[in-house]
């Protein structure tokens, strides 16, 4: 009986860990803002594919990893039914510069929706 409760014990614990391992983000979680002293280098040119029809171009930008920036090439990524993709971009804030993911806006104004007050006013352009 000690030998089955031990051994159920130790499945749980390691389907726990394995479960632990395999958690995906949401969008509910925080992403933290990164903030640095040294600012991105200019954009490099990218030679933009022929499009493809359902998708948008993501174009390609530097992000900070390791300390250094560290350019992302561009990529076609799906397109959304009355959503506008906003790129990444980097923007100077008191001496240092921010880095601002990727998203997509739901009424074109810019803002993303979870700081817009009225995401779908008609009359804010």
């Amino acid at each position: 009986m000690k030998k089955l409760a031990m051994t159920l014990s130790v499945a749980a614990a390691s389907l726990f860990s394995v479960g632990g391992a395999l958690m995906v983000p949401t969008a509910a979680q925080a992403q933290p803002g990164v903030y640095v002293e040294v600012p991105p280098p200019p954009p490099r040119h990218e030679r933009i594919p022929p499009p493809r029809r359902g998708y948008v171009w993501a174009p390609g930008h530097y992000e900070w990893r390791g300390g250094n920036h560290v350019w992302v090439r561009g990529m076609w990524v799906r397109a959304r039914p009355g959503y506008a993709y906003r790129p990444p971009e980097w923007r100077e804030r008191d001496g240092r510069w921010e880095y601002r993911r990727g998203y997509w806006d739901r009424d074109r104004d810019g803002v993303p929706n979870r700081y817009d007050r009225r995401p779908d006013n008609p009359n804010r352009y």
